[in-house]
């Protein structure tokens, strides 16, 4: 296939021609390349509507109005960067102390405590009505656009589109692109301001749109669920989605601990035992807090038994749900305590710890 990147016939494209630059005498060559170029263009382009026009009858048995359809994908293409993302894969593992330190910085902190302040009232709202800690609220907040600050720039369905053609993850984009469409034909969102990942995750708190449709809430009552200008729905949104995964009101994420020499893990992150049960081995809170006369957690070690150790209750597992990494969920709930006043970590993280 010839490849045209930044303006710059490619350097496949070249060998493939058996272009001479040195004497330049391969300008039929050349435009027969173009051609193919072009024909190779128009070809995945008519594949690409074709794609689009196959997915009408489902839009429509969804619920999904003809000029809602229209209007969605007019003038859209597939996006190229979006494909090359799918492509890109780390080749090693950040640190999980880097990976931390990054999430929960003092800049981050010190935005969230401002966050904390100027919606203080909705904070305390959403927490009376769904249970669930507001820092911990705060910290999916903060991780996930760094409280609005950045989210996203890619018109989902566009993005969308682009991954459920390529057969990326199967059907799962397609499903997820059908869903978009769902969130257009309600209202919520003017096509032109559905913006968000590159993955089709959207707003402040970056649901996706399945997600949306499942636990996104009108918190203020305007007659639409926006997660992308509207701060209450889209915190609402989240504790919503966070109680309907199982949050436990009125209990902890968990707390950092001290291991008394020679405690074993003991079973990992599925491993729960009452509190009591943890003090009665020696474990202590890092903060010198007296340890919980109720509930359940277990015992987990990210870096291993040099780093931080901590006891997570089913809690803890919640914020996994939203994004299935332990350090993911340990930036959400740090931040989060962070946020409260609460003190930094007391054990410091291996450097090489993957």
């Amino acid at each position: 296939m010839y490849i045209l990147r930044h303006g710059r016939w490619s350097a496949d494209l070249l060998v493939r021609t058996g272009l001479c630059l040195r004497t330049g005498r391969c300008a039929v060559r050349l435009f027969a390349a173009a051609l193919c170029l072009l024909s190779a263009t128009a070809t995945a382009s008519a594949d690409f509507a074709h794609f689009v026009t196959s997915l009408w009858p489902q839009a429509h048995a969804r619920g999904v109005s003809r000029a809602t359809f229209d209007a969605a994908f007019s003038g859209v293409t597939p996006d190229p960067d979006v494909i090359e993302r799918t492509h890109k894969q780390a080749e090693f593992v950040k640190p999980i102390g880097d990976y931390l330190a990054t999430a929960v910085s003092a800049k981050r902190i010190e935005k969230g405590q401002a966050k904390a302040r100027e919606w203080k009232d909705i904070l305390e709202k959403v927490d009376r009505i769904y249970g669930v800690d507001p820092y911990v609220v705060l910290g999916v907040w903060g991780m996930e656009t760094n409280f609005g600050g950045y989210v996203g720039d890619k018109y989902v369905i566009r993005a969308l589109a682009t991954l459920a053609y390529a057969r990326y993850r199967g059907d799962y984009f397609k499903k997820e692109l059908l869903s978009a469409l769902q969130i257009l034909e309600a209202g919520h969102v003017h096509t032109k301001d559905m913006q968000g990942s590159w993955a089709g995750a959207m707003g402040q708190t970056q649901f996706m749109p399945s997600s949306f449709n499942r636990y996104a809430v009108d918190f203020d009552r305007d007659g639409h669920k926006d997660i992308w200008t509207n701060v209450p729905d889209a915190l609402a949104s989240t504790a919503n989605y966070l109680k309907k995964h199982g949050w436990i009101v009125g209990e902890t994420w968990g707390y950092e601990v001290l291991l008394p020499a020679g405690l074993e893990a003991g079973g990992g992150a599925t491993h729960y035992r009452p509190f009591v049960h943890w003090a009665g081995q020696g474990v202590t809170r890092a903060d010198g807090e007296a340890m919980p006369r109720e509930g359940q957690a277990a015992l987990i070690r990210p870096a291993g038994a040099s780093g931080p150790a901590f006891l997570v209750t089913r809690n803890f597992k919640v914020i996994k749900s939203y994004n299935n990494s332990t350090s993911y969920a340990l930036g959400v709930a740090l931040l989060g305590d962070r946020i409260a006043g609460w003190p930094a970590l007391k054990a410091s993280w291996p450097t090489a710890a993957r």
